[in-house]
């Protein structure tokens, strides 16, 4: 028999658990299929891409379940997406060998940087108000995806929906776990997932000789650095600094520095600090008690790792699910946080225009000179939060500490 202890204790584990597992179903059912079209844009045979696929899942899982053990907080990493998109265009021009020149020299530019101690001193300036505009920016369009698929599945949304608000009225902790499984027997229940052609096989880690040019390092490895910094890692270390997570962001970069380079040779591009589907594992859905949710962290690290011995094998169960639940999963359970950052963002009188303007900003997400929304909107807010203030002390004294 099982004592009462122990149902206490599954309970409070339960929660976070499922909040990595959801965050790994959104992070792999939304972005996976772009490392699929840049290795087809590489012309990698099956052995490269599952390769790929291992290291890539293998670096975010150690980094993650690492990180996330030695500081007791939830600090989810992941590839960088915006550095695989802007693969499937590169390799038009670079050959993969160079290409993986140029993320060993991306992921050593990452150590040095996290080793500095620059980065926390940027991440410093940002004020709380502004950090939290930014964060409900970048989190707006998935809670406006939610409520598209209405249009374009409005049996499935709805349903979803409903349920969604009569868990949070009756069950709140249990809502997001309550609609993924009332999802998943309403899609068995239509045949709408189709499982018949996956077979479970090892992936095998397939070593390739980086190739180092100067071409490579001006048109790949410099873009994925900036892109990376700014499109994930910042983003990434506000959605910890929202819910008052406090581990350095010099520590961060460094450690997922490291496994990028390590994983590199195997086809692994930048791993980064995740900033979507992080929000899913950092809020009061992971957890009521904060120093519960790094329980989160471990479970989208485990998760991660498992993912990468079966390869592309696992990858593609969550690329069963058809895009339009996922964008729904994936609003509703940032729900809370997009309320919470707009709760953080409007609370002091100083920065509430400034912040509005960066929500505002970010949600537009501009994209200029190949930077991402996420960079722009945090540029602009500042701007706006210093001359509206007229504290220009304050940026020199924070990047003194």
């Amino acid at each position: 028999m099982f004592s009462s202890s122990f149902f206490l204790h599954l309970k409070s584990v339960l929660h976070p658990v499922v909040a990595g597992f959801v965050s790994i179903i959104v992070g792999y059912g939304s972005t996976f299929v772009l490392i699929l079209q840049a290795a087809k844009a590489a012309n990698l045979s099956p052995e490269l891409t599952a390769s790929w696929v291992w290291s890539a899942s293998i670096g975010a899982g150690v980094t993650g379940l690492f990180l996330s053990w030695r500081h007791r907080e939830p600090i989810i990493t992941a590839w960088s997406t915006p550095a695989i998109a802007f693969l499937i265009t590169a390799f038009a021009t670079t050959s993969y060998a160079e290409a993986i020149g140029a993320y060993m020299i991306s992921a050593a530019a990452f150590i040095v940087l996290g080793l500095s101690g620059y980065f926390e001193k940027l991440i410093r300036i940002i004020p709380s108000g502004i950090a939290a505009g930014l964060l409900a920016g970048i989190l707006l369009q998935f809670g406006v995806a939610a409520f598209g698929t209405i249009t374009v599945e409005p049996i499935l949304a709805g349903f979803l929906m409903v349920i969604y608000v009569l868990l949070k009225r009756f069950t709140a902790r249990y809502a997001v776990l309550g609609i993924f499984l009332l999802g998943l027997g309403f899609l068995l229940l239509q045949q709408r997932m189709d499982l018949s052609d996956i077979t479970f096989a090892f992936a095998k880690p397939v070593f390739t000789f980086p190739v180092f040019s100067i071409q490579a390092l001006l048109s790949v490895a410099i873009p994925i650095f900036l892109i990376t910094l700014t499109g994930q890692y910042m983003p990434g270390i506000l959605v910890l600094r929202n819910d008052s997570f406090k581990t350095s962001a010099n520590t961060i970069v460094a450690v997922t520095g490291l496994g990028s380079l390590i994983m590199s040779v195997f086809g692994s591009t930048a791993v980064t600090s995740a900033a979507i589907t992080a929000a899913i594992c950092t809020g009061k859905e992971a957890h009521e008690d904060p120093s519960k949710r790094w329980i989160a962290g471990i479970s989208c690290g485990l998760l991660y790792v498992l993912i990468g011995i079966f390869g592309v094998t696992l990858a593609r169960i969550f690329m069963a699910f058809p895009n339009t639940f996922i964008a729904i999963l994936a609003g509703l359970a940032l729900l809370g946080t997009i309320v919470n950052s707009l709760s953080t963002a409007m609370a002091e009188a100083k920065s509430r225009e400034a912040a509005l303007i960066t929500f505002v900003a970010t949600a537009a997400n501009i994209k200029f000179l190949g930077i991402g929304g996420a960079f722009w909107g945090a540029l602009i807010g500042l701007f706006a939060y210093v001359f509206l203030n007229g504290d220009f002390s304050k940026l020199g004294k924070y990047w003194q500490r």
